[in-house]
């Protein structure tokens, strides 16, 4: 719990405690008094609790954050081992497929450049 929350509420509580003595005495100055104090103490109050909500949402991506990079090299090693799994399998189905990525990216590397065409095509 954050002091703010702690404070504000002592001032809310004041402001109420002043404004109930304003009332049975009549005093209009005292009772705008409470009342602005009653104010500064909500406001403090709801200042601490977005303090205190922030602390806890950094808090939890934290720990999600971790758990993630934690679980990051299992969830890896468990992908090689199906893929290990699957080629042990099916050899011939993994050399096929293997062999059309290679022969994509060969065709892609080896396309020439494109060229504009000449210039003087469009004179006539």
């Amino acid at each position: 719990m954050d002091n703010d929350r702690i404070v504000g509420s002592a001032k809310e509580f004041a402001g109420r405690a002043e404004g109930a003595i304003g009332e049975m005495t009549g005093d209009a100055k005292t009772q705008a008094a409470a009342k602005a104090r009653e104010a500064a103490g909500t406001v403090q109050n709801l200042y601490g609790q977005a303090k205190d909500a922030a602390r806890d949402a950094g808090a939890a991506a934290a720990d999600y954050a971790k758990d993630a990079y934690e679980s990051g090299g299992e969830t890896f090693r468990d992908g090689t081992q199906a893929l290990a799994r699957k080629v042990r399998d099916n050899p011939l189905g993994a050399l096929l497929i293997a062999g059309g990525i290679g022969f994509a990216l060969a065709l892609l590397m080896s396309r020439p450049a494109r060229r504009p065409p000449p210039r003087w095509r469009y004179y006539r």
